[in-house]
């Protein structure tokens, strides 16, 4: 069997992700995607999963990876019961969550290399999806090219995160990211990575201490046929998919500035946490606001599609697949200008619109006037769809992803 798009050898492909939520936070879109779409190309993959697992196309093959389990819903930091503990593995898991560390990328990599190493003979290539836990590191010793994916450096996460952190707490959230230094630590040893933008690339370097000839550029893809125009607008509605419970997201920049555009309605796909609930009521615009969570990706695409106005207000972004799906769906689209987001939207102003980060009062003068204008709302949103299609597509995206297995394979074979 041939790949369909050059007519060259197929490949087995083991995909792995230490955890893959399915609608949401983009690891686990990525890897359904991805998955979809190398299949397409005649590839055999294979997706390696932590809890919560990803939701695959069903001819796709999952194999999951248990764990503790320790942050899922509805019980998360719970305690285990004694008869749960079947290795070390998982007493070092308990032990680490129990100092407020994050476990899930050393606990993971540990449990698959054990799983890879007795079907090292049925794959070509591993690509790792932003693991990057030390056991991944023995993967080359079982005869298998190593190829990773960093989003971008969580180092970005963790700074805003303790700038946003109440100084009783920024004790326990510096332990809770102690995991970013060794994933800069077994970054750096992967040969072949993929980045998602340059910006994304560029801050790798700097931050986690990569050399550019190990990053690859591979935009990520957006399925064009579930996001697309469907019909009727709602008349002031603005859609915005970021996280209530990661501060880079910028959700209350934008709950603050909904606040001062009165003909705004917000609906904000993530689940409440209590800080969102009580900034909302503090704003008085419970009765404007609305969030949704447990999504498919068609309700998502279907309530994308019925905005008026989608917002990304994140402080920081390595790509926004929510960028591109608000685009592909001929949305008029309200973005920071920061990280990657300039290069999904473009700096022309004619695809979307870019405010400074964390400004209220930007982001709020946007969104009112792209409701109060119709016509520029709708020249924005065919400009961006034409954009998304041009150059966002999962296809494209495999395409350029199988080049790097392939860089990968040769390198390892010495060619």
């Amino acid at each position: 069997m041939a790949d369909e798009a050059t007519g060259r050898e197929t490949l087995r492909i083991a995909l792995t992700s230490y955890r893959s939520k399915p609608h949401s936070g983009g690891q686990g879109v990525y890897v359904r995607h991805l998955s979809r779409a190398l299949a397409d190309l005649g590839h055999h993959v294979e997706v390696f999963s932590g809890p919560p697992y990803p939701d695959l196309d069903d001819d796709i093959v999952l194999t999951r990876v248990p764990s503790l389990d320790l942050y899922r819903e509805p019980d998360p930091f719970r305690i285990p019961k004694l008869r749960e503990f079947r290795s070390r593995t998982d007493v070092l898991e308990y032990a680490l969550v129990c100092t407020a560390a994050f476990p899930e990328p050393r606990t993971f990599s540990t449990r698959l290399i054990k799983l890879l190493g007795e079907r090292a003979g049925d794959f070509d290539v591993v690509h790792d999806n932003q693991t990057y836990g030390p056991a991944l590191l023995r993967i080359p010793e079982l005869g298998l090219p190593l190829v990773g994916t960093v989003h971008h450096p969580i180092s970005v996460d963790r700074k805003l995160a303790l700038a946003a952190a109440p100084w009783r707490k920024k004790l326990q959230t510096r332990r809770w990211y102690g995991f970013v230094r060794t994933q800069a630590r077994v970054a750096r040893q992967f040969p072949f990575n993929v980045a998602p933008s340059q910006s994304s690339a560029d801050d790798a370097v700097r931050d986690f201490g990569m050399r550019a000839e190990q990053l690859r550029v591979v935009p990520i893809g957006v399925d064009t046929d579930r996001f697309r125009p469907r019909g009727p607008r709602e008349p002031g509605l603005v859609v915005s998919l970021c996280s209530a419970d990661v501060p880079l997201k910028g959700l209350p920049v934008l709950l603050r500035a909904v606040a001062t555009v009165p003909e705004a309605t917000l609906t904000v796909v993530t689940k409440p946490t209590p800080e969102a609930e009580k900034l909302v009521a503090d704003l008085g615009i419970a009765h404007r606001v609305t969030f949704r969570s447990g999504l498919s990706n068609t309700e998502i695409a279907e309530l994308m599609s019925r905005a008026e106005v989608a917002a990304v207000p994140s402080l920081y972004e390595g790509f926004s697949l929510p960028a591109v799906e608000a685009m592909a769906s001929g949305t008029a689209l309200v973005a920071s200008d920061t990280g990657a987001l300039p290069e999904v939207v473009g700096r022309e102003g004619t695809s979307g619109i870019l405010v400074p980060p964390g400004d209220v009062a930007a982001l709020a003068d946007a969104i009112g006037g792209l409701l109060r204008d119709p016509a520029r709302r709708a020249a924005l949103g065919t400009a961006a769809r034409a954009r998304a299609e041009e150059r966002f597509s999962w296809h494209a995206t495999a395409r350029a992803t199988v080049e790097v297995y392939r860089e990968a394979i040769a390198a390892m074979k010495g060619n």
